[in-house]
């Protein structure tokens, strides 16, 4: 698999380790920055990262800040990314099965590196479940759902 990454200062640690993770386990992964620990803006790295996966260029995409919040916001302001902040390998589970992310924000300050590498793990091997949650993604990206009522 083709998966994007990025970060910003706070979230470099864990992306190194990350993009060894992924690529040791034979995935091709394609860094956006940062490039050092130095204090940076993440929108500048976080949008190209989410933007190679909503084309297709990557399959899906790991971003990475010190919460992960504001990667979370920038990765799901690009039409056709589904980004999911996780903190727990649970929040990994589900936004695979009901939300089909196709990116993760992780917080290096929230979580330990091993749960992050967990969290990582359980995204790439969690199946999306499809059935009413298919509906529910095609309302997110505001297509029209039949049967349903309009409010």
């Amino acid at each position: 698999m083709r998966i994007a990454i990025a970060s910003d200062h706070a979230g470099f640690r864990y992306k190194l380790r990350i993009t060894e993770e992924l690529a040791g386990l034979g995935h091709e992964v394609v860094d956006f920055g940062a490039d050092s620990e130095e204090q940076s803006d993440y929108p500048r790295f976080i949008r190209p990262a989410a933007e190679a996966v909503a084309s297709g260029d990557c399959e899906r995409g790991v971003v990475l800040g010190g919460s992960g919040n504001g990667e979370a916001m920038v990765a799901n302001r690009v039409r056709g990314v589904r980004c999911a902040l996780c903190w727990s390998v649970e929040a990994a589970e589900l936004g695979r099965r009901h939300n089909d992310a196709n990116v993760i924000s992780i917080g290096q300050r929230m979580v330990s590196l091993d749960v992050a590498l967990a969290i990582v793990q359980t995204w790439l091997e969690t199946p999306f479940d499809g059935g009413r949650h298919a509906r529910r993604i095609a309302m997110l990206d505001g297509e029209p759902v039949s049967g349903e009522p309009v409010h």
